[in-house]
């Protein structure tokens, strides 16, 4: 059984080929332009080397509404030609085999469950700071989709006292997640990237103020028994100290000391990235190809 696997992101689509065994076994790149030119280049991969099922994991925002006459159909994203682009029948339609799709941080949330850093846990909540924010959470064993699927990224969040910016990057939400802490936000703050900010610079305080709210919102909401936080902006290996300080800081003892672990062992990074994605892809591939043979004739 060969499994397709596409972890779709903004600027580049990712695709490879596993064996049952989740053995790599060819990959690619391809720069993320407009669907007229890059669904053609991904199905041309999958011709050259053929799958017995795919999994996406995709970019959001996209109907995963069970039912829905548009399931797997990408939504209101700010890449705008791509709204309203049917991913999911496009591939079923090229490649003729079983397709499953999902977001690419439920994708990353589920293979760090079954592989990685969450592995042994029945809840996990997966973080991704870059480009965008967003999260995959896995409760009590699945994905959790719900109306849409949850959107964490746009958590409304409290404005540090000191930020510079008066609201958030985000064209839709002054004051969320994303929009005060992406790297978008951050070179918009300072004018130049995470990347090249200091260690020593003030910013990694105010985005570890931000992203210590997220994850100190979603132990409250939802209580994953790990958050992982990965993507670009996580590169800066002080900055995950300073989110778990802001973390304790915001819980303020609320939760009792023998039902919350050591922050070291709570809010850690992802141990498969930055194939997390992909893997969750090629799991999603393997759902497929289990679907389709349990479906009746």
């Amino acid at each position: 059984m060969r499994l397709g696997a596409i972890e779709a992101g903004g600027t580049k689509m990712v695709l490879g080929v596993f064996d049952q065994t989740l053995k790599q076994i060819a990959r690619t790149a391809l720069p993320t332009t407009v669907p007229d030119e890059t669904i053609p280049a991904m199905v041309s991969f999958f011709k050259e080397h053929p799958v017995d099922a795919l999994g996406i994991a995709s970019f959001g925002p996209v109907n995963l509404r069970a039912g829905s006459a548009t399931f797997g159909t990408i939504l209101n994203t700010p890449k705008l030609a791509w709204q309203r682009f049917p991913m999911l029948a496009a591939f079923k339609e090229a490649l003729r085999v079983p397709v499953e799709i999902d977001t690419d941080v439920n994708a990353a949330a589920l293979a760090e469950s079954a592989l990685g850093a969450a592995k042994g846990l029945k809840n996990c909540l997966y973080f991704t700071v870059g480009t965008g924010i967003g999260g995959g959470l896995y409760a009590e064993g699945n994905l959790v989709h719900g109306l849409m699927h949850p959107e964490w990224g746009h958590l409304l969040l409290t404005r540090h006292e000191e930020d510079p910016m008066l609201h958030g990057v985000c064209p839709y939400h002054p004051n969320c997640a994303e929009g005060f802490a992406s790297g978008p936000a951050m070179q918009t703050r300072w004018g130049i990237s995470a990347r090249d900010l200091p260690e020593d610079h003030r910013g990694w305080d105010i985005e570890a103020f931000y992203l210590g709210q997220l994850c100190a919102n979603a132990l409250m909401a939802v209580s994953p028994e790990v958050i992982l936080l990965g993507g670009g902006v996580m590169h800066r290996e002080s900055l995950l100290p300073r989110v778990r300080s802001q973390v304790l800081k915001l819980v303020n003892g609320y939760i009792d000391q023998e039902q919350l672990p050591e922050m070291e062992d709570y809010i850690k990074a992802p141990s498969l990235w930055p194939d997390s994605g992909l893997l969750g892809a090629a799991l999603l591939a393997k759902q497929a190809r289990k679907k389709s043979r349990k479906a009746p004739e």
